[in-house]
């Protein structure tokens, strides 16, 4: 549905899909891929990504918890949207630590390439999990930027009697 929405209220909706997509970007693509170079010589540095993670997933879903009762209901929806997909993607990370600590304890610490070969089969779902988030957060910023929302969100937080309905 397309509702008619003001300019500050279009700018303040596509907020937490730029900080979903500046943690995904950003992050888990710029950031880990550089931060590969260093792995042999220093494996800990690798552990800046998950933080950064964990603190930019944990401001969007407390930010969109306190949206509900303190932001106009268009810009309240779109935090939910991102924090939907903050969940989805927490979930797909921790899938993904759970199959890495599984390689390292079934190879007893001692990594071979199988073992890698088995660690990146973990990987892979969350790659492509952040590959179609980012395609989605872009979607979002659009509809955030057109005063759309999908169906789902309507159903969970229903619009106020005085927001207008330009299009079903």
């Amino acid at each position: 549905m397309r509702f008619e929405v003001t300019a500050a209220e279009r700018k303040g909706a596509k907020h937490p899909h730029e900080i979903f997509l500046i943690n995904l970007i950003t992050n888990h693509i710029l950031l880990f891929v550089g931060l590969l170079g260093t792995l042999k010589s220093f494996p800990a540095v690798i552990l800046v990504v998950p933080t950064i993670s964990f603190v930019t997933l944990t401001y969007i879903l407390l930010r969109a918890k306190r949206a509900l009762v303190s932001q106009p209901w268009y810009i309240s929806c779109h935090w939910q949207i991102a924090a939907r997909r903050s969940r989805i993607f927490i979930i797909m990370l921790a899938i993904m630590a759970l199959a890495m600590v599984t390689v390292v304890l079934v190879s007893g610490g001692n990594m071979r390439p199988h073992h890698f070969a088995l660690g990146g089969a973990g990987v892979l779902p969350t790659m492509l999990t952040v590959l179609i988030l980012i395609v989605m957060e872009q979607d979002a910023m659009h509809q955030a930027n057109s005063g759309l929302l999908p169906d789902w969100v309507i159903k969970h937080f229903s619009p106020p009697a005085d927001i207008k309905v330009l299009e079903e």
